[in-house]
């Protein structure tokens, strides 16, 4: 999920100044299977190195590997499931009687042990996400990890224990927008079920630690790093960096509801997850 390349541009440029031989001995790579968004990201990278695009990651080379995926997961598609009178059966689409796209309960049904905790006391009409796709991934990734070693980073929306709820939502031109009025426009996503994903890194033999977006970027110096920025900074700056501190790590923000998932081999300890 890289984006416009700005965060591996961050990362490289990162490294260069707090680990050249790291730097030097890495290579670089991004996973994009979009051709528009690898010429973007080619771009935001012309001046920073060797980079080289894949569309999986079974194509990276065979070595120790340390990745880094931001809002990829709440990307990855989610099979529904609504509770009925009989039970609870895969949300489904179809067209209504106006031929518009709505949402209806399937005949399909799931593993009851896949539901969460709290599915039993459920009312009708609840809904529970499943997402296939992101486990598979995951796995990927961890199986990966544990054969070559080396760290996985995972930001992203989404809740620590699973639940019940709908999360699916569309964003289209920077607003919200109902899933099913613009299918093929918008931009559908959702929230991400962190303990799944840290079972399977488990299961492969992993280190998983979860933290709150808030808890990691605080214990990543993000005050003492907005601090050193203010200090150089005029009144309406210093107000823009305050703002940005509260906006990604504030708990009515992004510091709650985003969490850091890191996953690497077992015993390394590593910061600010081994406090």
């Amino acid at each position: 999920g890289p984006g416009r390349g700005t965060l591996m541009k961050d990362i490289a440029r990162t490294l260069t100044r707090a680990a050249p031989a790291l730097r030097d001995g890495a290579t670089f790579h991004l996973i994009e299977t979009s051709p528009g968004l690898r010429d973007v990201q080619a771009a935001t990278l012309a001046d920073g190195g060797s980079f080289a695009w894949h569309a999986d990651i079974a194509e990276l080379p065979d070595r120790p590997l340390f990745i880094v995926g931001n809002e990829l997961f709440d990307a990855l598609p989610v099979h529904q499931y609504v509770r009925a009178a009989n039970g609870w059966r895969e949300r489904v689409v179809g067209l209504d009687d106006d031929d518009a796209l709505r949402f209806y309960a399937g005949a399909g049904s799931v593993d009851p042990s896949l539901l969460p905790r709290d599915a039993d006391a459920a009312p009708e009409g609840a809904v529970v996400e499943i997402s296939p796709a992101r486990a598979a991934l995951m796995r990927k990734i961890a199986e990966r990890i544990a054969a070559r070693s080396g760290a996985g980073l995972f930001i992203d929306y989404g809740y620590a224990v699973p639940a019940v709820g709908d999360t699916l939502q569309a964003v289209l031109k920077h607003a919200y927008d109902d899933p099913l009025a613009h299918p093929g426009e918008a931009d559908l996503t959702a929230h991400v079920d962190f303990a799944a994903l840290t079972a399977i890194a488990q299961q492969a033999g992993l280190d998983a630690h979860l933290l709150t977006q808030g808890e990691f970027l605080l214990g990543m110096g993000l005050l003492e790093r907005a601090g050193q920025l203010g200090a150089r900074a005029d009144v309406a700056m210093r107000e823009r960096i305050s703002g940005e501190v509260e906006r990604l790590a504030g708990p009515e923000a992004m510091g709650t509801l985003f969490k850091a998932l890191a996953v690497l081999s077992p015993g390394v300890a590593v910061e600010p997850f081994h406090r």
